[in-house]
């Protein structure tokens, strides 16, 4: 089975999913199936189809958490040296034709966040910027042309 890169920190948000998935979602979701049903005709019963139809969904997602978390490979920024931008890295970088600066965490392909300031190593982005040092340029096809992003500074230190 192929590792699932991700940092603790990631490894620790999904396991806090997956234990609110099984311990609050999927009772709830058990609660309104039973609820509906005690309505009677369930072929035509609009509430349990749609519980149904979330619980479908919620296993989905409990199986597929249960696959990564299982599959893991922990990478713990804090314990992480170098110069270089690796999974666990934050990379501050600016990009060249506006001169805005920015700065994420690169993480595994499960925690991506931009809101959060997480970034994926299996982005465009994310692929371009592993491996650089302060001062190197990344460059990116993006939809609107190439863009060239400069290295500023690589840390090591906890991601949120």
């Amino acid at each position: 089975m192929e590792r699932v890169p991700m940092t603790t920190y990631g490894h620790a948000r999904l396991s806090a999913e997956l234990k609110h998935l099984l311990h609050t979602v999927r009772p709830a979701i058990i609660a309104a199936i039973d609820e509906a049903r005690s309505h009677g005709d369930l072929s035509e019963n609009a509430e349990y189809h749609a519980a149904k139809e979330q619980q479908g969904f919620n296993e989905a997602r409990i199986a597929q958490l249960e696959s990564v978390l299982s599959r893991a490979e922990l990478i713990d920024p804090l314990k992480l040296k170098g110069d270089k931008a690796v999974l666990g890295a934050t990379v501050t970088f600016v990009d060249t034709a506006t001169d805005k600066e920015q700065t994420y965490a690169l993480v595994g392909p499960e925690e991506g966040n931009l809101e959060e300031g997480r970034l994926s190593t299996s982005s465009p982005l994310g692929r371009a910027l592993l491996g650089k040092t302060e001062g190197d340029e990344a460059v990116v096809q993006a939809p609107g042309g190439k863009r060239t992003y400069e290295v500023l500074k690589i840390e090591f230190k906890e991601i949120k």
